[in-house]
Order: C-alpha cells, then structure tokens, then sequence
C-alpha cells in the first residue's frame, strides 16, 4: 500500500495579516473500514478581517460538511455540495454583517483514498502533480488568463480585451453565485514518486523550475514546504502575497522523517536575516494502516470571531474583479526609490565561453549593431517544462545576421517620428531619451524598421522569434543566459534585487551584456518580434523563418520588462499582444539581415 508523507505551512509575505487557510485532516467512515486523507487551501480576500474570516469559515463548513457525509460512492457529488454550503455559509454571514460585504475566497481540496485522488476547486489557487520530472497542474485556472487559454485550446483564440488583467478572477466563493466549478467525476490513480503540491496563488512568485527542484529534491514533505516558503520570502516581492504551501510525498512509510537540511548558502542568507517561514507541520499517512483507530490531525487558523472581525475590519473594497497579480502592481511608496545607477551583478555561474561576433556598427541615424554568428540551437522547452507553449523543443539552423545592442530607444525613435509626436515629447518631458521607447504597438516598430531601411539602403526588419530566443541564449542552455537561477541584480525586473524605480523601465545598457554583448535581453521592457502568436512549436521553421498568418492581430512579445517576475525573464518565456496594442512595458530591437 502507498504511504503519504504530508506537511504545510503559510507565510504572510509582505502582508501585515494573514487570509488564507489550510487543513490536513483524515476522513474515516464509523467502522474505521475506510479512511481517506483531505487536503484544503483557501485564500480569503476582502480585506485583512473579512478576507480571513471567509477563508476559515469555507474551510470549516466544507470539512464539516464532507466529514459528516464520508465515505461516498457519489463523491463528486458531495464535494460539489460542500462548496455550494461552503459559499452558503459566507453569503449568510455577510447577510448578518454588513461590513463583511465583498469578502470571498478561493479554495482548492484534494481527497485521497488509497490510489485514488479527487479534487474539486473554485479560483486561482493550484494543485501540482510531479511525476517523472514533469510539473503538471492538475486543476483548471478560473483566471481571465486561464479563461483565455482554455479558448485557445478549443480553437476559439480570443484577444484580451483592454483593461482586463490576466490575473482577474472569474470564479471565486463570494455568497453569489458560483461562476466555475472544477470537479472531475473520475478518480486521478497516484503512483510511488508522485508528489502533489497544493497551494495558493502567492506561490507564483516562484519560477516553474524553482518549484520542480524544491519539490523533487527534498527528502520529505516538511522540507519541500519550509524550502518553498523560504525560497518565496528571499525573493522579496514588493506586496508579495500570503502563501500557503501543503505537500504530499506518495512512497514507502520511512523510519523516520529527516530535519531540512539546506546548503551553506541557504544557511548563511537565514543567519544574515533573511526572512525565515515557520517550520512546516508534518504528518505520515499509511494507506495500510490509517484502518486502526488513529486520530486525526488538524493544522487550521483558528476562525476570527465577527465581533473581532470588524473590529479590526480595514480594505474590505478590494473586489474580486480588482483582485490583480501583486507582481503586475506597483511596489509601495516606501518601496520605491529614484535611484537609477547601475548594479552590479552578483557571481554568476561558470562564464559562458563568449561566441565570436563581429564588432559594433552603426549605419547612419541606425542604432548600434552587432553581428552575431549562423549556428544551430535548441528553441523552446523540453517536454518536462510547466508552460505549453514553449513546446516542443526543436532544432533551428539560422544563417548570420546583425541585430540591435540595445532595445531601441526613444531618442532614436524620435528620429523617425517627428519630435511634436505625442509619444516622444512625452518621453523627452521625462528625460528618458536614453530609456527603450515605449507605447509603440507592434505596427510602430515594424514602421520604424521600414523607415531605417530606407534611411540605410539595408534591409531592417524586426527579429524572428527564433532569431530573438538566439540572440537571448547567447550560447546559454540554460533558463536565463546568465545561469539557471534569476539572482539578484542582473537585469530590471519587479524582483530583480536592484534600487531602480520600479515603475519605470531604466536606460539602456545598465547591466551586463550576455555572450554576444546585448544588453536587457531579460527585464527592463519586453519585446515584439515579427512572429504571428500561436500557442505552440509543432510546425516550427527548422530555418527560423518567422510565423506568419492571414490577419494576424496577435503578435510574440519575448524577454520580460521591469515589471515583471522571474518567469517572463526566462529565454524561453513567450507572451503575445494585439498587433494594435501599445504600453508603458513593450518596446523592440532590429535586425539587419547580413
């Protein structure tokens, strides 16, 4: 029989308070012939108060609910009910209280019974499968972004509509009615090695391979979860979110739980201060023996009395349409700095043997150029990796070609575009000429492309995506050209460990070059390339030629900009825009074919 290893534990972030909530418990049915382990996460918000006390109280009415009513031969169905009086039981306390309206919660649970795994979840909050090196999410996105891909994926591709963040809610437990409810009828069957991760959505912070390391590599499911939270508090996210992190490890029934042990690096960064998670609660399930009579544990915040409640109520008008991804908003103002000098960079990995390029050129009013080499690499991400459209990794020959040292900036966008333009006076009222030009739709960079072509008599276009993820890797196989981890102080980004105005791409040339000597290939603000967006790699140019389609309206956006996380910095990271559309976070660079 299989043995279930489970730990969790929260950490509030950057938050003064803390509304999430979580349970470890066992179901056991009277004869104790049939036991199951539960699992439940819930993210409150609302606002401090009211976002915690309807975390805890879903979380309490579903188990209670649930208890009452296992073991089921129509178990989705009892889920299914256990959330609707979950939802029940907030819409009447906010009936009761009126200072409690607009609070809610997001709330994911996993059942397992010998083998088999359930689950039902309402939001944005996850459930991980590792299996063979591969994360997989196992629970649908009730995010607009989620919403979005999921149309994709049923060849209805829809463009987002202006104003909507990725992040937004489309289903959430409010007292209304639920809008989506994920519930497979089917048992998921467990195997020895997998392990399940459930969290809360403040553990977006981490990169999909942060999370699959931490995961596969730990001994027990204790250690997974302190080494999550803690890599979640070193990274220091302006309004990073609570997070709740519960881990189960699927195996053997082991002698005895080893302590965490983390490396002398990890050690050192605790014992210079670093923020430090509480130790995860640990607990063993033995599939075999959960049918003796062992009593349950529970780890659950206890639930906030109304009267303290609203007592301490403050912020409860955070609606769940206005509930964006922290790492998309601006840091607070004690947070931000006008600083702008360069930082240096922290020790990177073992150098990158540096390609032969050709030195820097520049042709006329032109930015300054370098030639990189022809050569062949592998594009995308192996098929272990959390993001599809990266997929499949495949191999691409590119001829030589040149292409801009720094993203284009507004000063040598205000050449092609008078300086009475809206956008670049308005770039030059800030003395930003050195900063990458912003605002310009992926028609305003081709434009300007067309333009320097004629200026020069060479042929400018914009970069392939192939041609940009060549250009980015600069020899590197690795997640980002400088080594497989973000660090500190390497590039402009929401996290990035530097003193720049966080609300402000910086200018160009700040931070150190990759291999072929380009600078902010990752972070300070993202860019278009020529490729129409598809969601994935299947009929990829071997060539690199860019994807071209029959009213295209969505374009590839690559690199990351200033207010992202580390996920969009990767050299395989892609996004997509509306060709039309244009931000104070997307610029470009050009490339001059040789």
């Amino acid at each position: 029989m299989l043995t279930f290893d489970i730990a969790g534990s929260q950490i509030n972030g950057a938050r003064e308070y803390q509304e999430d909530a979580f349970l470890i418990t066992r179901l056991s049915d009277p004869d104790g012939r049939r036991s199951a382990s539960l699992i439940i996460v819930a993210d409150g918000m609302g606002g401090h108060a009211a976002g915690n006390v309807a975390s805890n109280m879903a979380v309490q009415s579903f188990n209670k609910f649930l208890t009452a009513r296992f073991p089921s031969d129509a178990l989705s169905s009892v889920l299914r009910e256990a959330v609707f009086e979950a939802n029940s039981s907030i819409a009447e306390t906010i009936r009761e209280t009126a200072a409690l309206q607009g609070m809610g919660c997001t709330l994911v649970c996993a059942v397992i019974e010998d083998k088999a795994l359930r689950w039902i979840s309402v939001g944005d909050s996850h459930l991980y499968l590792l299996r063979n090196g591969e994360l997989r999410k196992l629970n649908a996105d009730h995010s607009y972004g989620g919403f979005l891909a999921r149309l994709g994926q049923e060849g209805r591709p829809a463009k987002a509509q202006s104003g909507f963040s990725h992040n937004m809610l489309m289903s959430a437990m409010t007292g209304d009615e639920i809008a989506e409810i994920d519930c497979p009828e089917e048992d998921f069957e467990l195997s020895l090695g997998d392990r399940l991760l459930v969290a809360s959505d403040g553990l977006d912070t981490l990169a999909h391979g942060e999370v699959v390391r931490y995961l596969r590599d730990s001994d027990n499911a204790r250690q997974a979860v302190d080494a999550l939270l803690l890599s979640v508090s070193e990274a220091a996210v302006p309004r990073q979110d609570n997070t709740t992190i519960v881990a189960l490890l699927v195996g053997e029934k082991p002698d005895e739980l080893p302590r965490p042990d983390f490396s002398a690096a990890r050690l050192q960064s605790i014992q210079e201060g670093q923020p430090q998670p509480p130790k995860a609660t640990s607990i063993v399930v033995d599939t075999a023996a959960s049918r003796s009579s062992v009593p349950p544990r529970r780890v659950m915040l206890p639930l906030v009395l109304l009267a303290a409640a609203v007592a301490g109520f403050w912020g409860w008008k955070q609606q769940m349409s206005a509930r964006m991804d922290e790492g998309s908003q601006a840091a607070p103002a004690e947070m931000q700095t006008p600083a702008d000098e360069p930082q240096e960079p922290t020790a990177l990995t073992p150098p990158i043997t540096k390609p032969k390029v050709g030195p820097p050129f520049r042709e006329g009013a032109g930015p300054l150029m370098v030639q990189l080499p022809g050569g062949d690499f592998l594009m995308g991400s192996p098929d272990t990796a959390a993001d599809f459209n990266e997929r499949p990794q495949h191999r691409v020959t590119l001829k030589s070609f040149s292409i801009s040292v720094h993203e284009i900036t507004a000063a040598e966008f205000a050449r092609f575009r008078a300086p009475d333009n809206l956008r670049a006076r308005a770039e030059a009222g800030h003395d930003r000429s050195r900063h990458p030009v912003t605002f310009v739709s992926w028609e305003d960079a081709r434009d300007y492309a067309r333009w320097l072509s004629r200026q020069t008599g060479k042929r400018y276009r914009l970069p392939s995506e192939a041609e940009w993820e060549y250009a980015a890797r600069s020899g590197s196989n690795d997640a980002y050209w400088w080594g497989r981890e973000p660090g500190k102080g390497r590039a402009h980004c929401l996290t990035c460990g530097n003193a720049l105005d966080p609300r402000h791409p910086t200018s160009v040339g700040r931070f150190k070059a990759n291999a072929f000597g380009l600078h902010d290939t990752a972070g300070n603000v993202a860019e278009w390339v020529q490729d129409c967006y598809v969601d994935h790699y299947k009929d990829a140019s071997p060539e690199g030629k860019a994807v071209e389609l029959p009213d295209c309206t969505r374009r590839v956006v690559r690199g990351g900009a200033f207010s992202s996380g580390p996920r969009a910095l990767t050299s395989t990271h892609r996004d997509m825009l509306g060709s039309t559309t244009a931000n104070d976070s997307v610029g470009f660079r050009v490339v001059r074919e040789d």
